[in-house]
């Protein structure tokens, strides 16, 4: 397995999004809830070139802006959706593309692989999963800020870090990738191991986290 050339996995994550988009087709299902492949890369194209509509992303008043630019964007012919789902935008310079855009299109990825009937995890590059772990370690501060238990994230080999408001001790271990997929809302579709009070696990496996 080659690790990623100066850590530059955005690039290699974004092309191999995009040829297993080609190979599933535009009406395949993703993880997102209730976007096709389509949608996906509708997403992607308005997030990386429409600086106007992508606010909408993290910003309530302009949702409704960019529900319509997506929609507008979906139209256009498959084949030219997924070459622009392949161009990198113009302003993502190496270093600003790894910031910006490693955990992106890797969650994307497996947005697409993991709703296909029979995928299995990948192995990825040392670096890929160091990198996702820095990723997890303000990711699990965030998610898990109103959680009502003191939780403690750790995956092998990489670390450890706590989240939670406090209480009761739970233990989710896994992965980095695997963490990273759990904290950013796709806690059925993640191989992660939780340990802790039944409610609380459940809340945690249920709730709401990412964007």
């Amino acid at each position: 397995m080659i690790d990623g050339r100066d850590g530059e996995y955005a690039p290699r994550e974004r092309a191999a999004l995009a040829d297993l988009m080609e190979a599933v087709g535009p009406d395949a299902p993703t993880l997102c809830e209730g976007w096709t492949t389509r949608d996906l890369a509708a997403h992607l194209i308005v997030r990386g070139t429409r600086a106007d509509a992508a606010g909408g992303i993290v910003i309530p008043a302009l949702k409704g802006y960019l529900e319509r630019v997506q929609a507008k964007v979906a139209t256009r012919p498959w084949p030219q959706l997924l070459r622009d789902v392949r161009a990198k935008p113009w302003w993502a310079a190496a270093p600003l593309d790894e910031a910006i855009n490693r955990v992106e299109y890797f969650v994307h990825h497996e947005d697409v692989r993991r709703a296909q009937p029979g995928w299995t995890p990948r192995e990825l590059p040392s670096g890929l999963s160091a990198a996702l772990w820095s990723r997890v370690r303000a990711q699990a501060k965030l998610a898990l800020r109103r959680t009502p238990a003191q939780v403690v994230v750790t995956a092998p080999g990489h670390g450890t870090v706590s989240g939670g408001k406090g209480g009761q001790m739970v233990d989710v271990t896994a992965e980095p990738q695997e963490l990273l997929l759990f904290l950013m809302g796709r806690q059925p579709h993640s191989r992660v191991d939780v340990a802790g009070p039944d409610n609380i696990v459940g809340r945690m496996r249920s709730a709401r986290y990412g964007i």
